[in-house]
């Protein structure tokens, strides 16, 4: 289905906000009724996300933004929340703790010490890559991402965001309404992060699914298990639904969702396979890639699948997996 940017009505007052682009353009979504509206979630900065509200009032200028709804803890889809004036902010339990872990200051410097790295290239990597052989913390796994943190998140600014909470929370299932429409929020993590939440819209067969779906691009498993995705993508399966709007891509339909199911299901047989014959998480990689976008994000997910068939601790810190990225990009 189409993947242009922008604001695009898929029901009866209902709205996708979609991004075209790699790492950090996500999408987005309205749901109104009655001269109210719920928004699913908020972009990666201060500018993206002022753009999308503009696009909405003017396509719905009667409908003020009441709600939002985060589905997960990634800034891209939580760091534009200071923009949404009054509107109250739902997300799940899990989602909200996970927020408070990394800041947008954090990564503001972090991007900016990755340019720095990267432009002086040797003389600023080596006594990193140093401190990193001696036992500093980190300073090891930034030398190696550097480069790749600067290309993949330089294009946002983070400075001037100031991170809002949510206003309330939840566990399990909740249910809205916004006007005559019921709104189903599901929780579905953890998976793709701890707190992962669906909304699913039943009078108009939608369901916004944040990171549960990339369309096009390969998907990445911050925290898992894996088979709680596979179980996310049966819960979506069961749900009365036309029109699938992924967390980032196109727009899709069922069909959309079965495609990551087995994305999922092949990864986990090929890891096993590996585990076996005693094959690297690399030699898994160089079979499985193909030409989705963001192709480094499949390293992390054989890693992964590898950790839980080993029943190893699996949460990796942040910069650790950057640098494993950063080594097959």
């Amino acid at each position: 289905m189409s993947s242009e940017r922008g604001l695009r009505e898929i029901g009866a007052g209902i709205f996708a906000y979609l991004q075209v682009g790699g790492w950090g353009y996500s999408n987005a979504g309205l749901i109104t009724s009655g001269g109210s509206s719920l928004l699913v979630d908020t972009l990666y900065d201060l500018k993206l996300t002022q753009e999308m509200l503009d696009a909405m009032r003017r396509a719905t200028p009667a409908a003020k933004i009441e709600r939002v709804v985060n589905t997960h803890a990634n800034g891209d889809h939580c760091w534009g929340n200071q923009l949404v004036g009054e509107a109250k902010i739902i997300s799940s339990r899990a989602a909200a703790e996970e927020m408070l872990e990394l800041s947008p200051r954090l990564m503001h410097t972090l991007v900016r010490a990755s340019f720095v790295i990267s432009r002086l290239g040797p003389w600023a990597a080596a006594p990193l890559r140093l401190l990193g052989r001696l036992g500093v913390a980190r300073a090891g796994a930034l030398a190696e991402a550097a480069p790749f943190i600067a290309q993949a998140f330089g294009a946002f600014d983070f400075g001037p965001i100031s991170l809002r909470a949510p206003d309330s929370t939840f566990e399990g299932r909740l249910v809205l309404n916004v006007g005559d429409k019921e709104v189903h929020l599901i929780e579905v993590g953890p998976a793709h992060t701890r707190g992962d939440v669906i909304v699913y819209v039943p009078k108009d067969r939608v369901v916004y699914t944040g990171d549960i779906l990339f369309i096009g691009s390969h998907p990445i498993v911050w925290e898992g298990p894996i088979d709680n995705w596979v179980r996310a993508c049966d819960t979506i399966l069961g749900l009365d639904v036309d029109v699938v709007v992924p967390g980032h891509g196109p727009i899709t339909d069922k069909r959309g969702v079965e495609t990551t199911k087995n994305y999922w299901l092949t990864l986990q047989h090929r890891a096993a396979e590996a585990r076996r014959a005693g094959a690297s998480a690399q030699e898994v990689f160089r079979d499985l890639v193909d030409d989705r976008r963001e192709a480094e994000r499949l390293i992390i997910n054989i890693e992964k699948a590898l950790s839980e068939l080993a029943r190893a601790p699996t949460h990796r810190d942040p910069l650790e997996v950057m640098a494993s990225m950063a080594r097959v990009v």
